[in-house]
């Protein structure tokens, strides 16, 4: 045990994480799942996500066969496909790239038959990476209301929500573009609970979501909406494809990684290390800097108590917090939530913690997360950093940064949102 180094540890951690849930690693076993075309049938690959480069690479790398397709992701998150077009686009807000390339993806799968087939590739952030608004809306309306959600502390679930009513692929319209042909739909899961209908809000799956109920997640966060999109969601215009729709009856859907097996393959490590690790939940979700009080209280019960773990051990936790903007800082939720936990843990002593995003980008800042050790508060003071009032301008970045604790991992390609992991010695 005194040869461990808790800071090596937690990077070993995350690495692991991500590792596991990487295209490279869980592709290959589902493509050998889907028959090929018969006849004179072709197979189309197409998709959208941070981690959608990289599984066009991993199928043209495993398929048997014929392929051609277009897939999107987010800048810099792009790989060297021969056969499959990659266009990059802007995440989480969309851009013009992004417009453009669904209606190219639209263009591409007219006129299929029965015969042929559909590999479509969804990984999280899919939805602002393939967007396209639906008739009589702008793209720039449709900015506004994804940055004003993003801002307003909504939950991944009423993000996509909306996003599905104001689109013109989204909610299963992409597969009935497809029809007749076969579509297989394999995803990355970024959403707690895993529903695959909510991925990249699910173009190629039907969705029960109502026009009714985008409404309510506007109203609910007071999102100022232009008359353009209040008449088009009133009017019932932008039903998505729902349940039961025969053209989607032959599709098939796999959901190929998750934040599960993330947080399996990080306890794997710490067990390797010696120590005992628990898996508090794959899907938590709240407030960041809400999370990392709980968290802290429960760093510092184990730490004094044994309750309801003997240390020493590690705690670890996956899902998607939300941050509410107030302030005017840098940071992204995992960066919020490790300064709430710094702030609360006040230099406790042999508490070690890392926050980072699977994605290795902490909302849309150029690092994955942070690192905090008990000693991170003492080099702040000497710093001259104010930690409350800097969590009050959500500048957790700014914080981390200054202390030299960052954690830049650089685009992995792959997405099953947040990782956290608490060592208590």
């Amino acid at each position: 045990m005194t040869t461990l180094k808790p800071r090596q540890l937690l990077l070993d951690m995350y690495q692991a994480a991500v590792d596991a849930v990487s295209a490279g690693k869980c592709l290959p076993e589902y493509l050998a799942k889907i028959p090929a075309p018969s006849g004179k049938g072709r197979t189309l690959v197409i998709g959208a996500g941070k981690g959608a480069a990289a599984m066009a690479q991993t199928v043209e790398e495993h398929w048997q066969g014929e392929l051609s397709g277009l897939v999107v992701t987010r800048y810099e998150h792009g790989a060297d496909c021969k056969r499959i077009e990659v266009v990059e686009a802007s995440h989480p807000v969309p851009d013009e790239a992004g417009r453009k390339a669904a209606v190219r993806m639209l263009e591409l799968v007219q006129g299929l038959t029965a015969d042929d087939l559909v590999i479509c590739l969804i990984s999280g952030g899919g939805s602002a990476l393939l967007a396209l608004p639906a008739a009589g809306i702008t793209l720039e309306q449709k900015q506004a209301i994804n940055k004003a959600l993003l801002k307003s502390g909504a939950t991944i679930f009423e993000m996509n929500c909306v996003r599905k009513h104001l689109s013109a692929i989204k909610g299963g319209r992409l597969a009935l573009a497809c029809a007749p042909a076969r579509v297989v739909t394999l995803m990355i899961s970024d959403i707690p609970g895993d529903d695959p209908g909510i991925i990249a809000s699910g173009p190629t799956l039907a969705d029960p979501t109502t026009c009714a109920d985008a409404l309510a997640v506007l109203r609910k966060y007071n999102i100022e909406t232009p008359d353009a999109i209040l008449q088009h969601l009133e009017s019932g215009a932008g039903e998505s494809a729902k349940p039961g729709d025969p053209r989607l009856e032959r599709n098939q859907h796999y959901v190929i990684a998750t934040a599960q097996d993330a947080l399996d393959a990080a306890a794997a490590t710490v067990t390797a290390a010696g120590l005992t690790p628990y898996i508090l939940s794959d899907e938590m979700e709240g407030e960041a800097r809400d999370i990392g009080l709980a968290h802290a209280a429960l760093a510092r019960q184990i730490a004094r108590r044994g309750q309801p773990f003997s240390k020493p051990c590690v705690v670890i936790s996956g899902g998607e917090t939300t941050v509410t903007v107030r302030g005017k800082g840098r940071g992204g939720r995992n960066a919020e939530f490790l300064l709430s936990l710094a702030i609360a843990l006040d230099g406790f002593p042999d508490i070690h913690a890392i926050a980072c995003d699977t994605d290795g980008i902490d909302g849309s800042e150029d690092n994955a997360g942070a690192i905090y050790q008990p000693d991170s508060m003492r080099k702040a003071a000497e710093l001259g950093l104010r930690p409350r009032a800097m969590l009050d301008n959500n500048d957790g970045y700014g914080f981390f940064s200054a202390l030299g604790d960052l954690v830049v991992s650089g685009p992995t390609r792959t997405n099953v949102n947040d990782f956290r992991a608490i060592v208590i010695l």
